[in-house]
């Protein structure tokens, strides 16, 4: 594999990191976060983002791409798993890992590009594959539909004990709180397994979260944010 040149791997670097950042600060600011607060915790400077990025919507525009390609790359893996069980608990797991959901504050606040449409839709596919594979063979609940495993993992993706223990600077309780979520999503993934009572209600429909990413002309008239 060829090696990518200096300055192009610190330019991802720097992405990878704004886009760490950026869901830490939306899970506190919301979607009014600021690029200066995003760039500080990312430790990278404010100018050069302005260089690089000609607004603060294209800037978390091009961190949705990013975001996508995580989940992309956790559902490629999971299917790789011979055991469609475990390959759906890789996926899961993966994706609460990098906080899947935490760029959701965004859905509306910015014009989604043909280029995130583009991932939005192979990782989509990805993950209803990984879901009826796992049906198919018996192991997944068959009352529990693909947007259950995404909305699932938006909420075990959040965690404000360990958001609380971050702003706090506690980093003598980080390993604890860290331990008690993966208890948590061990005990809903045991959800997951057949054997239970039928879930409540009907299966939420997929523009559930689809349309909540509809950009409004109010949105687009708000300027674009300067250092």
């Amino acid at each position: 594999m060829a090696r990518k040149a200096p300055r192009h791997a610190e330019a991802e670097r720097n992405d990878y990191a704004l886009l760490d950042a950026t869901k830490k600060v939306l899970a506190v600011d919301g979607a009014h976060a600021s690029v200066a607060t995003i760039a500080a915790r990312a430790g990278v400077g404010v100018a050069s983002l302005y260089r690089r990025y000609r607004s603060k919507d294209e800037l978390f525009q091009h961190l949705c791409a990013l975001s996508l390609d995580q989940w992309i790359e956790a559902a490629e893996r999971g299917l790789e798993h011979d055991d469609p069980w475990e390959g759906l608990v890789h996926y899961i797991n993966a994706s609460v890992e990098f906080s899947g959901g935490s760029l959701g504050p965004l859905a509306g606040t910015v014009a989604v590009t043909d280029d995130m449409a583009t991932r939005f839709t192979r990782s989509d596919e990805l993950m209803r594959e990984l879901v009826e594979r796992a049906h198919v063979a018996g192991v997944l609940r068959p009352d529990v539909t693909a947007m259950d495993i995404s909305l699932l993992i938006e909420q075990l993706g959040k965690s404000p004990l360990i958001e609380q223990l971050d702003r706090q600077g506690r980093t003598d309780l980080a390993d604890a709180a860290r331990n008690a979520r993966r208890r948590m999503i061990a005990i809903a993934l045991d959800g997951l397994r057949p054997g239970h009572p039928r879930l409540p209600g009907t299966a939420p429909a997929p523009a559930l979260l689809a349309e909540r990413w509809e950009h409004t002309p109010a949105d687009s008239a708000r300027p674009p944010e300067r250092p």
